[in-house]
C-alpha cells in the first residue's frame, strides 16, 4: 500500500514546476472519485462556512469531462466561493452544491481562475484562486467536476491541496520548509549505499552503482561538488559547497515550484531526486525506478528462488 501511494503521489505532481503546460488533462482524474474510500459525514455547518464576493462568469472555458451525479444549482445571486480551512486537513466540507466547472483568466489578465457555475473559486483564506497556466486550471477544475453529490472530498484532490500549498503557506512557512529539506539532506536515499562486501548485500550495491551513479555524477556536473556515498544508517556529511549550492537553489524558486519539490521529497525521501525531476534531469518513471530500486529486487530475488 506504501509503494502504491508513492508511486501515485509522484504521477499527480509529476510537473513540479506547475509552471509547464500539460499536453491534455490527465488520466488519473477519471480516478478521483474512487480513491476517497473512507466514508465520513458531512459537517453540517459546512454550507455556512462558505463566503461569497464579486466577480463574473464572462469568457468560460469549459471543461469537457464530465462528472458523475452532477447536483443541482444552488439558487441566489452568489459570484464567488471560498472554501473553508477543513480543505485543508481532508474532511468532507460539504455536499455539492454546483453544476458545472469550467475555467476563465483572471479579471487581471494575470493567471487563470476556476469557476463552479458562476462563482470564482478562492483558497481557505478567501484569496483568489490564481493559477499560473491554464492547463492547470483545467486539471484542478477536473478535480472538482467528479466530485459527487454527497460530499466534496479535498483528499482526492492533490492539485487543489497542492496549489493552495503553494499560495497560503509557503509564503510564510518558506524559510522552515528549506531548513527542513536541509536538515535532511545528508540522509538522502541516493547517498546510502549498501556493502559491497557482503554476499546478502553486493547485489543491491551492483544496482546501486549501475542506477544511482549517473545521477550522482549529474549533481556534480550540476553544482560542481561530487557527493558523498556512505553504507551507515545514520548517514554520511555532504560537502560544505553541496549543501550550500542546494540549498541556494532552494532559495531561489518560486512558490508554485518549492510546493512542488517539497512534496517530491516527501514521496521519494530524496531531495536529489526530487531536483532532478524539476531540473528534468529524471522523468517520473526513473525517479520511481531509483526509489523502488531495493524493493524491487528484493521481489525480484524472491521471484527467482522459488
Amino acid at each position: 500500500m506504501a509503494a502504491f501511494l508513492q508511486t501515485r503521489t509522484l504521477h499527480l505532481i509529476k510537473r513540479p514546476r506547475l509552471l509547464d503546460p500539460l499536453s491534455s488533462l490527465s488520466p488519473f482524474a477519471r480516478y478521483f472519485n474512487t480513491i476517497a474510500a473512507a466514508h465520513q459525514h458531512p459537517d453540517p455547518e459546512g454550507q455556512s462556512s462558505f463566503s461569497f464576493g464579486d466577480g463574473g462568469n464572462s469568457g468560460c472555458d469549459a471543461i469537457l469531462v464530465k462528472g458523475p451525479n452532477s447536483g443541482p444549482k444552488r439558487e441566489g445571486g452568489s459570484s464567488s466561493v471560498t472554501m473553508p480551512m477543513s480543505f485543508m486537513t481532508g474532511s468532507i466540507v460539504g455536499k455539492r452544491f454546483y453544476k458545472q466547472v469550467t475555467t476563465r483568466q483572471s479579471d487581471d489578465g494575470n493567471g487563470w481562475s476556476v469557476m463552479l457555475d458562476y462563482r470564482t473559486l478562492k483558497t481557505p483564506s478567501k484569496r483568489a484562486l490564481k493559477l499560473p497556466t491554464l492547463s492547470l486550471a483545467k486539471a484542478i477544475a477536473a478535480e472538482w467536476d467528479y466530485q459527487q453529490t454527497d460530499g466534496i472530498r479535498p483528499f482526492t484532490m492533490p492539485l487543489m491541496r497542492l496549489a493552495c500549498t503553494a499560495l497560503e503557506r509557503v509564503p510564510v512557512t518558506r524559510p522552515k520548509i528549506v531548513d527542513n529539506l536541509m536538515r535532511k539532506f545528508n540522509q538522502d536515499l541516493v547517498f546510502c549505499r549498501a556493502p559491497w562486501d557482503n554476499n546478502l548485500t553486493s547485489g543491491v550495491y551492483d544496482r546501486q552503482v549501475q542506477k544511482i551513479d549517473p545521477l550522482l555524477d549529474w549533481v556534480k556536473t550540476e553544482f560542481g561538488f561530487k557527493p558523498v556515498v556512505y553504507s551507515s544508517f545514520f548517514g554520511g556529511k555532504q560537502d560544505e559547497g553541496l549543501v550550500k549550492a542546494m540549498e541556494k537553489l532552494l532559495k531561489i524558486t518560486s512558490d508554485c515550484e518549492l510546493a512542488a519539490i517539497d512534496a517530491l521529497a516527501a514521496a521519494s525521501h530524496s531531495l536529489v531526486i526530487s531536483v532532478g525531476i524539476f531540473r528534468g534531469r529524471l522523468d517520473i518513471e526513473e525517479a520511481i525506478e531509483l526509489i523502488r530500486l531495493e524493493e524491487d529486487l528484493q521481489v525480484l530475488c524472491s521471484f527467482l528462488s522459488f
